[in-house]
C-alpha cells in the first residue's frame, strides 16, 4: 500500500512522476488528417442554458481552426447531440444528467443547433449522437476509414466530456488523436487543464491552435 504522505501534488512534480512512469509519449503526425468538431451547439454558449460555458471565446478559436481546415480541403466531421422526443434513446445517460433533456428533438429553445460561426457547409459530415464519444453508436469510424484518414484533430466541448471521450475512442479505433487545447472548452479551467494533462499523458497528443492551423496547411 502506498504512503499517502509521499503523494506528489505540485504541477512540476506530477509531470515528472508521470514521465518517470513512462507516460506522455508522442504519437507524432499522420499523413491524412480530419477535423472532429465536437458539439459546438447553442446549448454550450447561450446564456441561461444549463450547459453554458464561461469561455465563449472558444467559438472564435474553433472558427479559426475550421477555416484553416477548409482552406486545406481536409475532411470535416461535425457532431451534435439530439434525442428522440421522450428521450427513449438517452438511456441511463439522461437519468444521470437530466439537463440533457434540453437537447430533445423539437425542443423550443433550439439549443441543439450549431452556433452561427461553426455551421457546417455543404459536403461536410454531420453526425448526430446521443452519448459522449463521437464514435459510440455512429458512423464516424467508418467515414474516416473510407476517406483514408489516419489522424484526427479534436476540438470543441467539453474538454472533460465529449472531447475526452472522442479523443480516447479515436486512439482505440487506430487514429492518432491531436487535441487542440485552446480550441476546447469546459465549465472550469482546472477541470479543463487536468483533462488535457491526462489526455496528453495517456491517449492523445495535446497541441495548440497555431500548431494545428500550421499543420493543416500541409495536409494531403
Amino acid at each position: 500500500m502506498s504512503d499517502p504522505g509521499n503523494t506528489v501534488t505540485d504541477a512540476d512534480g506530477i509531470a515528472a512522476d508521470y514521465a518517470k512512469a513512462g507516460f506522455g509519449g508522442a504519437l507524432g503526425w499522420g499523413s491524412r488528417p480530419a477535423l472532429l468538431m465536437i458539439d459546438m451547439i447553442e446549448a454550450y454558449f447561450r446564456p441561461g442554458s444549463p450547459f453554458c460555458l464561461p469561455d465563449p471565446e472558444v467559438v472564435d478559436r474553433c472558427a479559426m481552426l475550421l477555416e484553416a481546415t477548409r482552406r486545406a480541403g481536409t475532411l470535416v466531421v461535425h457532431t451534435r447531440v439530439e434525442y428522440t422526443p421522450g428521450l427513449a434513446d438517452g438511456g441511463v445517460f439522461v437519468r444521470k444528467v437530466p439537463a440533457l433533456g434540453v437537447l430533445e428533438a423539437g425542443h423550443p429553445d433550439g439549443l441543439g443547433e450549431f452556433v452561427a460561426p461553426l455551421r457546417p457547409q455543404a459536403g461536410e459530415v454531420v453526425v448526430v449522437k446521443q452519448y459522449a464519444s463521437a464514435f459510440f453508436g455512429t458512423s464516424v469510424a467508418a467515414t474516416l476509414v473510407a476517406n483514408g484518414v489516419d489522424s484526427v484533430f479534436v476540438a470543441g466541448v467539453s474538454t472533460s466530456g465529449c472531447v475526452r471521450a472522442s479523443a480516447t475512442d479515436a486512439m482505440q479505433h487506430g487514429f492518432i488523436p491531436k487535441v487542440v487545447a485552446d480550441a476546447c472548452g469546459d465549465r472550469n479551467p482546472a477541470v479543463h487543464d487536468a483533462n488535457l494533462f491526462d489526455l496528453d499523458a495517456k491517449y492523445a497528443d495535446v497541441i495548440d491552435l497555431d500548431t494545428a492551423c500550421a499543420r493543416m496547411a500541409f495536409a494531403d
